[in-house]
């Protein structure tokens, strides 16, 4: 599979008959889930989900589908279903609302209680909502939808089928076959085999963990351990994971009941989905377990447990805050356990070190899952991988929801499996399933979106590196005033810099050189600011990276006196 499939051209007119599968997002990184499908002139999308930035995005505050491709397309918008409440497939969903208000949503009662708190944030009216179960069947337009249960690191999460005149398409949106979860709902495993029996023509599995072998661990394999640390800690425990995480809350809750210990959240996102998940009852609060976080104080170190956020090293997340000591109220004491249940995400893992390490320092104990069974993947691995295609036999397969290692692996476990055909694709590559026959057939434009404070879509990928080189190389300025009249420079250059140990006085050997280009540049006849600051540009530029080895970026500024 190249990447990302430079040779493909715009995908022709949709053949009659025919479903086409346009995914803007989760194909080759894990988030940003968006899949898009086309039948008969309307649209379904399945998910709308925001990536995180990583270290080469300084300043983003989160990533987008691109929505471009349908943009002018909205209104042909059947519906937008939830597979379940994790960022990466709902929280985008506000930013497509704002193009497109009234587009109906349609997911599990906490998925979608989980998104009606996001769309409060952000001030939109409540779209149409569609709660549904598995076992529902619902339609929209000509596409045909059953809902079925699969099990995940949140509860309520759903498998969609999407029936159309071209054939089943069976989403399973994130799963595993957790055989003993801690809700006892399991992944329908009766219900994958009755589709498959009826005949799946396109199968679109969660690729995440294709490259793990056997199956994944239970949850209930984390009850011992979380035990264990609470048995063991004679002082204050403070235990972070996904502000959604609703089972490994209720595990921690079960656990401070029953060492005689008060909790309290800690972090706005981690009190609000809490609540949500209490209200509608997918978390059972022992009665007097909980206090407000402030209250914790008055009680002995022994009887405290907090749960917080900021398992991912997140700079401003309760957990680094305390981490920093400039959390308002929490201040670790040398004796503290601190519990981080969650995994790493890639390209977190200086963030949470960086965290673990200041946790450390302040002599707490952390129990991470670098070193304790404290955290279990929601993904199933390749034993559930190979079982489903066993079970649902399907015609063909796209790999979904993962980087492209993890969706080459999950389509080599399709392929030992009997399935002949497995369609690789990307974020933007187009996929038909026409006569039952799945191909590649073109691209659409589908970059990455940024929403940098209130502004969405403004920065560009040259002022990401912009940022990056200011943050790694610094910046040099250069004001030349010259003397068109005269045609030779009549002041300066006046030379600063900032992001390196450089003083003015290092600049010396370069300021005649700058001077006799832009002098020879004026008697060759360049008058034009703009190439004379290019002038400059190139004569300091060349002279910092021989003489000091770096790149910085450089401004240069040419005033005609």
């Amino acid at each position: 599979m190249s990447h990302p499939h430079p040779e493909l051209s715009a995908p022709p007119k949709l053949p009659k008959n025919g479903l086409r599968v346009i995914p803007l997002g989760g194909l080759g990184e894990v988030g940003r889930n968006m899949t898009v499908f086309e039948y008969d002139g309307r649209l379904l999308i399945v998910d709308c989900g925001v990536l995180f930035p990583d270290d080469h995005q300084p300043g983003v505050d989160l990533i987008l589908p691109d929505f471009a491709a349908i943009r002018d397309r909205l209104d042909k918008v059947e519906a937008l279903v939830l597979t379940h409440g994790h960022e990466d497939h709902i929280g985008a969903t506000p930013y497509l609302l704002r193009e497109r208000q009234d587009i109906p949503l349609v997911g599990s009662e906490l998925t979608l209680a989980l998104l009606n708190s996001k769309l409060r944030e952000h001030r939109l009216r409540q779209t149409p909502f569609y709660t549904v179960k598995e076992g529902d069947k619902i339609s929209f337009g000509p596409f045909d939808l059953e809902f079925v249960a699969v099990n995940h690191s949140i509860p309520d999460a759903l498998a969609v089928a999407i029936r159309t005149g071209a054939g089943m398409v069976l989403h399973t949106g994130d799963f595993k076959m957790d055989q003993l979860p801690l809700d006892g709902r399991i992944t329908d495993l009766r219900a994958f085999a009755r589709l498959g029996e009826e005949g799946v023509d396109l199968f679109l599995t969660d690729s995440t963990n294709a490259e793990v072998p056997g199956f994944t661990t239970a949850e209930r394999k984390i009850t011992p351990v979380l035990e264990q640390a609470f048995a063991e800690s004679k002082q204050r425990i403070i235990v972070a994971c996904f502000a959604s995480h609703v089972h490994r809350v209720q595990q921690v809750l079960d656990a401070a009941v029953k060492h005689n210990r008060k909790v309290a959240y800690v972090g706005r996102s981690m009190v609000r989905n809490m609540a949500i998940a209490r209200d509608l009852g997918y978390l059972t609060v022992p009665p007097g377990v909980m206090v407000e976080a402030k209250e914790l104080a008055d009680l002995a170190p022994e009887r405290q447990v907090l749960i917080s956020t900021g398992s991912q090293g997140e700079p401003l997340s309760a957990l680094a805050r305390i981490a920093q000591r400039t959390h308002n109220f929490v201040h670790l004491e040398e004796g503290d356990t601190v519990v981080l249940a969650s995994s790493l995400i890639p390209g977190n893992e200086n963030a949470v070190y960086r965290v673990i390490n200041g946790l450390a320092r302040l002599g707490a104990r952390v129990v991470h899952k670098g070193n304790a069974l404290v955290h279990v993947s929601g993904h199933a691995s390749a034993g559930e991988l190979l079982y489903c295609y066993n079970i649902v036999k399907p015609r063909n397969v796209l790999p979904v929801h993962g980087e492209v290692r993890h969706m080459l692996a999950n389509g080599d476990l399709a392929k030992q499996t009997g399935v002949e055909n497995v369609v690789y694709a990307e974020d933007g590559v187009v996929v038909d399933l026409v006569d039952g026959v799945a191909s590649v057939v073109g691209k659409v434009e589908c970059g990455y979106v940024f929403v940098d404070g209130q502004s969405v879509g403004d920065v560009t990928e040259s002022e990401l590196k912009d940022r990056r080189i200011l943050g790694e190389e610094g910046f040099i300025s250069v004001i030349v005033v010259v003397d068109s009249v005269a045609g030779k420079v009549s002041a300066g250059p006046e030379i600063h810099a900032r992001g390196h140990a450089w003083a003015d006085s290092d600049f010396e050997p370069i300021k005649q050189p700058i001077v006799d280009a832009v002098n020879r540049s004026l008697t060759e006849g360049t008058t034009d600011t703009y190439q004379l600051q290019q002038t400059v540009r190139r004569t300091i530029g060349r002279w910092v990276s021989s003489a000091h080895k770096r790149r910085p970026m450089i401004i240069p500024v040419v005033v005609e006196a």
